[in-house]
């Protein structure tokens, strides 16, 4: 198949071609690494292959070093990671390196989640894989799970949904239906975490010049990675507009963290979702952290960097903080 034929490209992550190839410039499989006990942190890391029948979804688990805990439970953190739905995997080093890092300093289980990805498998396909393997967490609230970290060390009283970018939009959606009681999830979600969400919408929200070729390709990359549903005001990807405003009233939490970034072209989409919970009536706690002069998920590239640190500092305190 002829891909010479270039569509639109969003560097420096990937590149689409009229011919409907993508190439992936940034997350792939040669960046991975397996999971271990991290010389810098104590925190445990392993791999549980083929979590939903039938599918590649799998899990990896971080444990951080228990020393401290006394013997209590911990914190437990659901992640999905990010790469505008078509990159990386919980294996990829720049979110192993991370997720030990979140492990260590929030002191809490991570449990970071494999869904399959467009443009082998088109949207619904990774919020599904993103909600079994929700239930698949859940399954263990009762101390009979499949997995013993998880049945002896989590505490289901402090579950928190954490994504960046594309993962930020499955944890909003995650919510909206964890909020429908006959969704059937049997696990209540005390906070979600929302760091540089993806959204969008047929009128963009916040400047029309700032970052401008970024927007565009933005933009088209929804009917790439949807085509079932391109519609940008579709509930999925636009949760501010007139037909997502019912999902943010029913959220499925009680607390909600944003996390943008100056620089970032979607940092008003955040702003905007931040304002929405606040204006709809949604009866939970919701707060906003902007990370001044950064680009979208600089956290991840140097977490030694003293805004990184920051942006860490303040998820930690969301998910320690006692209500």
């Amino acid at each position: 198949m002829a891909t010479t034929d270039l569509d639109f490209e969003l560097l420096p992550y990937l590149r689409v071609y009229k011919s409907g190839t993508i190439q992936r410039l940034a997350g792939t499989d040669s960046d991975s690494v397996p999971p271990a006990t991290d010389s810098h942190t104590g925190v445990l890391s392993k791999d549980l292959l083929a979590i939903i029948p039938g599918t590649e979804v799998y899990v990896r688990i971080y444990l951080p070093n228990l020393a401290a805990a006394d013997g209590r439970k911990l914190p437990l953190l659901v992640y999905f990671h990010g790469g505008f739905f078509i990159l990386h995997s919980p294996s990829s080093r720049l979110y192993h390196d991370y997720l030990n890092a979140l492990a260590a300093e929030s002191g809490a289980i991570v449990v970071s989640v494999h869904y399959r990805r467009p443009p082998e498998h088109p949207l619904p396909v990774g919020y599904q894989d993103s909600w079994d393997a929700l239930r698949w967490v859940a399954a263990h609230r009762g101390g009979d799970g499949a997995e013993q970290i998880l049945n002896n060390q989590a505490d289901f009283r402090r579950v928190f949904l954490v994504g960046d970018c594309a993962g930020g939009n499955i944890v909003h959606n995650l919510a909206v239906t964890a909020g429908n009681t006959d969704a059937g999830l049997d696990m209540e979600i005390q906070g979600i975490v929302l760091v540089d969400p993806y959204f969008n919408g047929s009128d963009w929200v916040g400047s029309c010049t700032a970052g401008l070729e970024e927007r565009v390709a933005l933009e088209r990359l929804w009917s790439v990675v949807c085509p079932s549903c391109p519609d940008k005001d579709d509930p999925w990807v636009n949760p501010v507009g007139e037909a997502g405003m019912g999902g943010l009233v029913g959220l499925g939490c009680s607390r909600a963290l944003v996390c943008v970034a100056e620089k970032d072209v979607l940092k008003d989409w955040g702003w905007a979702y931040f304002q929405g919970l606040g204006r709809v009536g949604w009866m939970g706690m919701v707060e906003i952290h902007e990370a001044e002069g950064e680009g979208h998920c600089f956290h991840l590239h140097d977490l030694k960097a003293e805004k990184a640190k920051e942006r860490m500092r303040r998820m930690v305190h969301f998910i320690n903080w006692e209500m």
